[in-house]
């Protein structure tokens, strides 16, 4: 269990550096800080998925609360406003402790209250509970008020004379509609009263949108008060999906059912993992009938190369082959001119096609999928000729320039795009456009065709496994020609024509760590030895080498500033499975080489995004945390990785049974 004591709780900066999440399995979250200052505007008690997995604003950005122990106020809440925190009810904080769910314990006027919140899966429902222990004797009540946000979760709220402050108060429940375009928002509760108020609170700032670059502050709407005798528990049940009566106790022991059943399905058997299954597990959205992933909380939407390269990790790893299974069945319904979506839209249906990697990566995908659970009907029924498709369209040629060179490799790219993962884009800017032929995408098409062989041949497609076979051989060949950087030892990044493009960049991992390889033994080793050397950190791989005058050591400032570095020399979490599988290949005499490239990690996972790996870090010590706190392929290749040596055996024993 990871859990914090009071020089983390009652230290502001510490406390508040730390985040938690929930998340409801189709889109919608809640997050904060231990100490209970938002410092995004993302945090809130309920971000609601309208449109599931999409459609996401933020109805609750908080509650303030006020702990009234034989009449004396004791405020619980914290803010950041203009020069000044207010209230400071983190210095009350004894604990907090974040499995199974958020909880807080706070130290009041002799007096213990426990907090807790937790979300109702498949539901836009938020449940906090408020509970006092070790009371006896003395007369406790709660006053707890909500901020309301109701707007666009990447956006602000201001004071707005048009929203509508009219409160419905029933027995037992609460219901607002601030906007006629916005849904209900209804809190079932067991307070013993409920005051109306209407006030606007304003002025937050949040730390992390300021040095981000970005407006950094909001106006919040409060409209009633609920107010509870804590001689029994309280709680408030905030929905915007028009529960019936609900039962907060039997909601929290459903979702708990659910995590335990998670865990015990995954197999895992220590600490790390089963926090690396709950943190794998709130990724997995639905999407119609289907399932897929979302990239990263709190603003990524669901993206196909992050869902294809998480996959293995998020669901092999745990268990959830029918989820992997749903997942690649779901994109196949999306595929479009021999392309996979790059990402779906936060706002309107129709997907983005703007990627050369992710339908490459949906091979892999499917090629992990089969290797855990030799389930090939389900690719020869459903997904074969999908597959054949996808590489006729390769051959001829589909968007952005992407199609089969005349020496057998891919070649992609158009003035003004950015295909590959390192996308960062400052309007008409490309920063890393690497138009031609990228290394990892070679890669990749040769893991692709060799794939496609191997399944050819068990379906006894004959003509086709030749065919591929050629492709592959073409490509091979040719990559070997013109790829290997003499000077450096290593591969060059891109070539295009008769330039080539020798950046030591992380991308040349892949050509190494795949599956099917190009690499000669001495060659490989050779690659290993110079990521190793120049790119590896404590916390995954950097995306330039620091040898590189265009190398960025921070990821900081302006959009502007923050781009520019983004792949000019930020480290990526999610870099570090492609490294240790290639490691574990140019050296499998070193069997200690999983725990020793993911001890940083690991200990990662108490320092930002509770539970959570973080998107990308600084490039040097101490590898400051950054970007999304919680990214999907960072959690999926860590514990992939960790999860490798057993995993196959028990995934193929669930799938028999």
């Amino acid at each position: 269990m990871i859990s914090f004591g009071p020089d983390i709780c009652c230290d502001f900066d510490a406390a508040t550096s730390r985040e938690w999440l929930l998340t409801n399995g189709i889109g919608g979250f809640a997050c904060g800080t231990i100490s209970g200052a938002a410092t995004r505007r993302y945090h809130g008690i309920l971000t609601s998925a309208l449109e599931p997995p999409l459609g996401r604003i933020t109805v609750i950005s908080k509650y303030e609360e006020t702990l009234v122990v034989n009449g004396v106020r004791h405020e619980l809440s914290a803010n950041r406003f203009p020069g000044i925190i207010h209230p400071q009810g983190f210095r009350l904080l004894s604990s907090f402790s974040a499995e199974p769910f958020p909880t807080w314990t706070f130290a009041v006027g002799g007096v213990e209250l426990v907090k807790t919140i937790f979300m109702v899966h498949g539901s836009n429902t938020s449940v906090c509970e408020w509970e006092i222990r070790n009371g006896a004797g003395n007369k406790v009540g709660l006053e707890i008020r909500p901020l309301l946000s109701f707007v666009d979760y990447h956006h602000l709220q201001h004071e707005d004379a048009s929203l509508n402050a009219d409160v419905d108060i029933e027995r037992d429940r609460v219901s607002v509609s601030p906007y006629n375009s916005r849904p209900t928002l209804s809190i079932t509760h067991n307070a013993v009263s409920v005051e109306r108020s209407g006030f606007w609170y304003r002025n937050f700032e949040y730390s992390i949108e300021k040095e981000r670059g970005f407006d950094f502050h909001e106006d919040l709407f409060q409209p009633f008060v609920l107010v509870y005798d804590l001689a029994t528990p309280a709680f408030a049940i905030a929905s915007t999906d028009d529960p019936e009566a609900l039962d907060a106790a039997a909601l929290k022991a459903a979702e708990l059912t659910r995590q335990i059943d998670l865990v015990s399905a995954s197999g895992a058997d220590d600490d790390i993992e089963k926090t690396l299954v709950l943190a794998a597990d709130q990724f997995i959205v639905k999407r119609g009938d289907g399932h897929s992933v979302i990239a990263g909380y709190p603003w990524f939407s669901d993206w196909g190369r992050d869902t294809m390269i998480a996959l293995p990790g998020l669901t092999l790893s745990t268990g959830r082959a029918e989820i992997a299974r749903a997942i690649l069945l779901e994109f196949s319904n999306h595929i479009s001119k021999g392309m996979i979506p790059n990402r779906f839209p936060d706002a309107g249906e129709t997907a983005d096609y703007n990627t050369v990697d992710a339908t490459l990566w949906y091979f892999e995908a499917i090629r992990a999928y089969v290797d855990a659970t030799g389930d090939r009907e389900f690719v020869g029924e459903l997904l074969f000729e999908k597959l054949v498709e996808i590489i006729r369209w390769h051959l001829r040629g589909t968007r952005y320039g992407i199609r089969v060179d005349t020496d057998g490799m891919l070649i992609a790219g158009e003035p003004g795009t950015q295909l590959t993962w390192m996308d960062a884009k400052i309007g008409d800017l490309v920063i890393t456009p690497r138009i031609g032929k990228p290394v990892e995408i070679q890669a990749l098409w040769y893991n692709a065709l060799r794939i496609m062989s191997d399944l050819s041949l068990h379906f006894g497609r004959k003509a086709e496994h030749r065919r591929f076979d050629s492709m592959a051989e073409m490509c091979e060949q040719s990559f070997n020609a013109v790829f290997w950087n003499e000077d450096e030892q290593c591969l060059f990044d891109v070539v295009d024509r008769n330039e080539r493009d020798g950046s030591v960049r992380p991308n040349q991992i892949f050509a190494a760590g795949l599956q099917n390889t190009m690499l000669s033994p001495e060659r490989l080793r050779a690659v290993v030895d110079k990521v190793e050397a120049e790119l590896l950190t404590s916390v995954g791989l950097r995306s330039l080498s620091p040898k590189d005058r265009r190398y960025r050591p921070e990821y900081l400032g302006s959009p502007f500033e923050r781009d520019s570095a983004y792949h000019q020399g930020t480290v990526w979490a999610w870099l570090i499975g492609a490294f240790i599988d290639a490691y574990g290949r140019a050296y499998p005499d070193r069997m200690d080489h999983v725990e020793r490239f993911t001890g940083g990690l690991v200990d990662h996972l108490s320092t930002a995004g509770i539970g959570q790996v973080s998107e990308i870090f600084d490039a040097e010590e101490p590898f400051a945390p950054r970007g999304c706190f919680a990214q999907a392929w960072s959690v999926g290749e860590l514990l992939r990785v960790l999860r490798s040596r057993d995993q196959r055996t028990y995934l193929k024993s669930q799938t028999t049974t």
